[in-house]
């Protein structure tokens, strides 16, 4: 059993396993209904409002009413379509959106840090602006649910629907892991929901505007931390 800031897994691995082979194949609502109801304590949802598949869960905690609520990590680096498609979610939804930033300002971070920090050490700049401040972020809360997909990346290829950080000592929920993209654009067509624009302009996948690229649909992470081997911002490794 792992301990983290003093709270130990609630979940077992045997659990788990039970629990993947439950919602495998069903419906990704159903691990959010169940996850509101049963976790035994506060679910909290990412939407980075960038990525497609975070606007999808979304829509379905909104079109469900589920007691879930929306994080919005804000880097001061974001493009400026990704604020706006935050800002009108909002009244869309007619939901409230809990936005979360670094301690430490783009102002101070150059002080400290000297200036355009992610064009040297972008891992660094990751630490400080999305790291840290979702650690924070999902402190009060019991359960995370992420957009993340099993096809994205290759450090995501085992990602299970339902799974114990133990960074963050909570049960973390993934549940479109075996979406793939096609799926998350259908469900975005039938439901007529709202996604970020830059999406239509060949960046497949968005992060912060300076480290940021448009690149092929084929390399989705391509054009993100163009010149680094990078493909992850440390949220979820």
């Amino acid at each position: 059993m792992h301990e983290v800031r003093g709270r130990p897994a609630r979940w077992s691995e045997e659990a788990l396993q039970s629990l993947n082979s439950r919602f495998r194949g069903r419906p990704p609502e159903e691990l959010l209904a169940w996850a509101a109801a049963h976790v035994g304590g506060p679910v909290a949802l990412t939407c980075s409002f960038g990525g497609a598949a975070g606007m999808v869960l979304l829509d379905l905690v909104a079109r469900h009413k589920l007691p879930i609520t929306v994080l919005f990590l804000d880097t001061a680096l974001l493009f400026p379509e990704t604020y706006t498609l935050a800002e009108a979610a909002a009244r869309h939804y007619g939901i409230t959106i809990a936005w979360h930033q670094a301690d430490l300002s783009l102002a101070a971070q150059t002080l400290q840090h000297g200036p355009a920090l992610y064009e040297r050490d972008p891992d660094r700049c990751c630490a400080i602006r999305k790291v840290a401040p979702l650690a924070e972020a999902l402190r009060p809360y019991d359960a995370w649910v992420s957009g993340i997909r099993r096809e994205q990346t290759t450090q995501r290829t085992a990602t299970e629907l339902l799974e114990w950080s133990v960074k963050h000592a909570l049960l973390k929920l993934s549940p479109l892991a075996t979406w793939r993209e096609r799926d998350v654009w259908a469900y975005i067509s039938a439901h007529a929901v709202p996604y970020n624009p830059l999406l239509d302009q060949g960046y497949p996948s968005l992060g912060c505007a300076p480290c940021t690229r448009p690149t092929s649909a084929a390399d989705p992470r391509g054009g993100r931390w163009s010149g680094f081997a990078k493909t992850e911002c440390g949220l979820h490794v």
